[in-house]
């Protein structure tokens, strides 16, 4: 007897990987500009709880194929909500594609790579696209204007649109990205002194409180015993101190 499987069963039998067993990034340049980027844009938006910013993601746009598919090192999603997911299957995602994504190249990209990764944007809804090349200290930019994304090779600095960010090519060939405050983005190991560093000021702020404390309470003490002598001697110090 056949067994009749529904379209909504048979979807959920097709298998979508969340991951494809290659590492997140090929060295550790690639990995500190893919983390400071993710964890500075996470921060940012943490407050918001409908912008979902994650990193080395596999992204499906179309349900029922899961050869359809990438991983941006770090992709931005305005609309969607917080929380863990192993893959962006963009049918859950109630049809919203990723608005931004950052690549950043490491050596073993290659030319027909980083090509196919822009038309994949381009076919599939991402409004704006970042290329960084850490080795050629190069920052190249994608819009989307209608159907067509335009490129822009950054000279100096560039503001986000979408996210209001700006991007800063040093002279080094680094690249820096700063906050809508100014806040510039910092790797892991930066913000861990910065934390440090406010931790220890934080100690010292309360150190010092305590030794003021502990000056004003000998002065008073002080203050006291001359009082008692001056009583002693039957002067009244408050005649004295008026």
């Amino acid at each position: 007897m056949a067994v009749t499987v529904s379209p909504r069963e048979a979807r959920a039998e097709v298998p979508y990987p969340d991951s494809d067993g290659e590492p997140m990034a090929e060295n550790t340049i690639q990995y500190q500009y893919i983390i400071t980027i993710q964890v500075g844009l996470d921060a940012m938006f943490a407050d918001d709880p409908d912008v979902f910013v994650a990193a080395d993601l596999f992204w499906y746009p179309v349900e029922g194929r899961p050869d359809i598919k990438t991983a941006p090192d770090v992709v931005v999603a305005f609309g969607r909500p917080k929380g863990h997911r192993g893959s962006y299957r963009q049918w859950e995602e109630g049809g919203v594609a990723p608005q931004v994504t950052f690549e950043i190249i490491s050596p073993g990209n290659t030319v027909a790579e980083m090509k196919s990764k822009r038309q994949f944007y381009k076919r599939y809804g991402v409004e704006e696209y970042y290329e960084y090349d850490p080795d050629g200290g190069t920052l190249e930019v994608w819009l989307r204007q209608g159907d067509f994304f335009r490129s822009t090779f950054v000279e100096n600095e560039w503001k986000s649109p979408r996210l209001g960010v700006t991007l800063k090519l040093e002279e080094s060939g680094e690249l820096s990205v700063f906050g809508p405050d100014g806040r510039k983005f910092l790797r892991p190991v930066e913000n861990v002194t910065r934390a440090e560093q406010a931790e220890t000021r934080a100690e010292q702020a309360e150190t010092r409180a305590e030794q003021a404390e502990t000056r004003a309470g000998q002065a008073l003490a002080r203050s006291e015993r001359l009082a008692a002598k001056l009583r002693d001697l039957g002067i009244d110090p408050e005649k004295i101190n008026g």
